[in-house]
């Protein structure tokens, strides 16, 4: 019922109105209600359209089905990613690792710094 008064309120707005004295306003509402592919007269014919289907098609049948295959880590850090971060083998062991880079970077400085200077000249 709604959109029967609707279609005939539309009809009398086309039959009165020319598109010269058409607002912009009253233009957009109209331009809205009428779907692109069935206003342009390009859509008639469906040839252009199986062609450009028929293409998709043939795209997507080519392309590999089911799940993607993991991904193998490569790399120094990607093998210790899979190895320590990764699914079920998640662990602190990175955190340890950390710990331990720290103090053998630590002492190396140190030493370079300050204790080689102990080794010859003791305070």
């Amino acid at each position: 019922m709604l959109f029967e008064s609707r279609s005939t309120q539309l009809d009398q707005f086309l039959t009165i109105s020319s598109p010269d004295k058409m607002s912009y306003i009253a233009r957009r509402g109209l331009s809205t209600l009428i779907p692109p592919k069935v206003a342009s007269p390009n859509a008639i014919g469906a040839a252009q359209d199986a062609a450009r289907m028929e293409r998709v098609v043939n795209f997507y049948a080519g392309l590999p089905r089911g799940p993607a295959a993991p991904v193998k880590a490569s790399g120094l850090i990607g093998r210790y990613q899979a190895r320590y971060f990764s699914g079920k083998n998640a662990s602190g062991a990175p955190l340890v690792h950390a710990i331990a880079g720290i103090l053998i970077l630590g002492y190396s400085m140190e030493y370079y710094f300050h204790l080689r200077h102990h080794k010859n000249h003791p305070h």
